[in-house]
């Protein structure tokens, strides 16, 4: 029996790439009159808790345009099929436009991209307001402001991606590429996926408005991803090591917990390629001169690590000044769940608490003497996961009144269940943390620096006190964590009992 539907998802077994994440998880829509596919960026991947990408004909206004094409040809001056639920179309046919070579790239609008950061769009984008409140270590106003200021990340605050976070694609030189949109749930895992092109072309022709003419001539662009996300942040640190990831999402994971650029500093700069298939010489010939360190997602069977590090080495040979260094620790200690899920260091990296990572230096005490050196022991790069079985954590402290705790460890180690189950904690803290709340609260807290002891000083005791409540309440229990508990004790003690 006849489909009636000309437009359908092809049935079968046969997957492709998908066109957002990369993964062959891509089922296309296909043409039931020829049995040809449509193009390649309409279908359904299967991925829909990790990547939920889906281009439809329908909705998108695709099929409406060829039905109002064979009517006009036929002398049908009106749309009229009952199948055509949205009766806009798009300025061109996807399938049928070819780039001219040699044609000027055309960048996206400035004062377009400008009205995504209005500060008032923030308070209904999701994926801030759960760093700010919904994450199980919120992350403090002040660094979050950080981070959007550093990549310039916006909001689209009206139509049906309200409150989707955007993510700009800027080049070295300042010019807007593209500007991904990404919805998020509650948990910040991907609901939906979009352009802010091409959410502007269907709102113009859907409401019957001319489109300008800068987006016609946009939409004819060969390529819309074609620089990195972060790119723009190359110049201002023109000798800053790179730390390369997949998604924009991670990129940003990665510096709001190992801290954000400095000029004339070994700190990273976080840069995302966009998907699994963006690992391009067009887009990584810009890191030229670049110590990169390079953290691809895992994956089932460690494809994504395995294309990433042969297309390396090719474009190694193919441009000398470019040179790769990878860590495969993820992919060692990753479990075969995670690796069915796709996870990423941002999925490990919210597990943790984001400030015991910050201010950790790039490179242990001794300098390798080459490059093969750094990728024999690529946990030499970042201190993230010295030893897999390792939970000890060092503190450290900044004059005391910005504790931090060198990571070794990112990822719990892989214990047996019935270890995991046996290893609970002895007892809480529950009554001293009781008593230090107490205490503070009557106690007279000074409003200057304090000497702490012998060696270290309190420049914000307030801000000391705070964050270290936080600690001990997030870890109660965890011998881990017991110098911040002494160390409020020892404050308690040096400011005396309250009168």
């Amino acid at each position: 029996m006849k489909t009636e539907y000309l437009y359908i998802l092809e049935i079968g077994s046969k997957k492709f790439p998908c066109p957002e994440c990369g993964k062959r998880s891509f089922v296309r829509y296909i043409n039931t009159e020829t049995r040809e596919y449509l193009h390649k960026d309409y279908g359904r991947c299967d991925r829909e808790s990790k990547c939920a990408y889906h281009l439809n004909p329908y909705l998108d206004g695709y099929a409406a345009m060829i039905q109002e094409e064979k009517q006009r040809a036929a002398g049908v001056t009106t749309v009229n099929s009952v199948k055509q639920k949205y009766i806009y179309s798009r300025q061109r046919h996807l399938n049928s436009f070819k780039a001219h070579p040699g044609t000027k790239t055309v960048y996206f609008d400035f004062e377009t991209f400008k009205a995504t950061l209005k500060p008032e769009g923030y308070e209904q984008n999701l994926f801030i307001q759960n760093l700010l409140s919904q994450v199980r270590f919120p992350f403090e106003a002040d660094e979050l402001t950080k981070v959007i200021e550093l990549y310039r990340l916006g909001t689209i605050t009206e139509g049906y991606r309200a409150g989707a976070v955007t993510f700009p694609f800027i080049d070295s030189e300042g010019n807007i590429r593209t500007v991904q949109v990404k919805e998020f749930d509650n948990d910040n895992y991907t609901k939906g996926t979009d352009f802010l092109h091409s959410i502007l072309e269907k709102s113009y022709i859907r409401n019957k408005i001319p489109v300008p003419e800068w987006l016609k001539a946009y939409a004819e662009n060969d390529k819309k991803v074609s620089c990195l996300f972060g790119e723009h942040l190359l110049k201002k640190y023109p000798f800053n090591p790179v730390a390369l990831v997949e998604a924009p999402k991670t990129a940003v994971y990665g510096s709001l917990y190992f801290g954000f650029p400095e000029e004339n500093s070994q700190s990273l700069i976080w840069l995302a390629v966009y998907n699994k298939s963006s690992f391009s010489f067009d887009k990584l010939k810009v890191l030229q001169g670049r110590e990169v360190y390079v953290f691809p997602d895992v994956s089932k069977d460690g494809s994504t690590f395995s294309e990433w590090e042969t297309k390396a080495r090719k474009i190694e040979r193919k441009s000398p000044g470019n040179s790769f260094i990878f860590s495969d620790l993820l992919e060692k200690l990753a479990s075969e769940k995670d690796k069915f899920k796709g996870y990423d260091l941002a999925d490990y990296l919210i597990q943790k608490d984001w400030r015991l990572f910050r201010k950790q230096p790039l490179e242990s005490n001794s300098q390798p003497n080459s490059v093969s050196e750094y990728q024999n022991k690529p946990e030499k790069i970042i201190t993230i996961l010295k030893n897999q079985n390792d939970e000890t954590q060092a503190i450290q402290t900044d004059e005391a009144s910005n504790p931090t705790v060198k990571a070794e460890v990112l990822i719990e180690s892989h214990k047996k269940p019935d270890e995991k189950n046996n290893r609970k904690r002895l007892e809480t803290w529950d009554k001293e943390i009781q008593a230090l709340e107490n205490f503070f609260t009557e106690a007279e807290t000074p409003d200057h620096p304090i000497q702490f002891n012998t060696y270290s000083n309190i420049s914000d005791v307030r801000k000391f006190i705070k964050s270290h409540l936080s600690v001990i309440k997030a870890n109660n229990g965890n011998p881990t964590f017991l110098p911040y508990l002494s160390r409020l004790q020892q404050l308690r003690d040096r400011l005396g009992s309250p009168n």
